[in-house]
């Protein structure tokens, strides 16, 4: 690896075990073996170092939570075990999507570059639930089902980052949707959880 390769490994590193607010330009070059005037001479500054290194370990998360998911054959249950067992198993590039979204609203092409991938996003959670492949979604399964499954998405990870003991396991998620939906009564759905 070259220098620009060496910087961005560091910076992933650093922001991993220190967060995006607390990683300093000495710190990337401690974990990246590299030297202060490396940063300026291939990424322009810390931050747009910083910026690229959150957008590697966005492409890094979009992976391994599709390779993860995409097993689960249908079954919600499965499709929710296996979104709790990354976020149990990947933790720092959970907390670091989380991270990203945050700054972003403090920079602009960061935060344009990841609502370039909302649609992306979309689209890729629409043809988990469904089954369907990408492309042959049509575009109001992808505003619905797929903006749907991201915010149940992001509420599940904000209580499994938060408070691990007290979150709801898959069968309290998918009979909480099922609730929701206008299935069965909640009392029946809550009485056969873990059944």
């Amino acid at each position: 690896m070259g220098h620009r390769e060496d910087l961005l490994a560091g910076a992933k590193r650093a922001l991993f075990e220190k967060g995006y607010a607390q990683v300093t330009a000495r710190d990337i070059v401690a974990a990246s073996g590299t030297n202060l005037a490396s940063i300026g001479y291939h990424y322009g500054s810390t931050k747009a170092l910083m910026t690229a290194a959150m957008l590697s370990a966005i492409e890094e998360w979009g992976d391994t939570i599709g390779h993860a998911l995409g097993g689960a054959g249908g079954d919600p249950v499965d499709f929710w075990r296996r979104v709790i067992d990354s976020i149990r198993s990947h933790r720092e590039l959970w907390l670091a999507s989380v991270e990203v979204m945050i700054q972003a609203e403090h920079n602009p092409d960061l935060r344009a570059q990841l609502a370039g991938g909302l649609q992306e996003g979309r689209r890729g959670m629409a043809s988990l639930v469904t089954g369907v492949p990408e492309a042959e979604l049509d575009e109001a399964t992808v505003r619905t089902v797929g903006s749907a499954q991201m915010a149940l998405m992001s509420g599940v990870l904000t209580q499994w980052l938060t408070d691990p003991d007290t979150a709801p396991s898959a069968e309290e998620i998918v009979a909480g949707v099922r609730a929701l939906s206008g299935g069965p009564g909640l009392q029946q759905h809550v009485a056969g959880v873990g059944q």
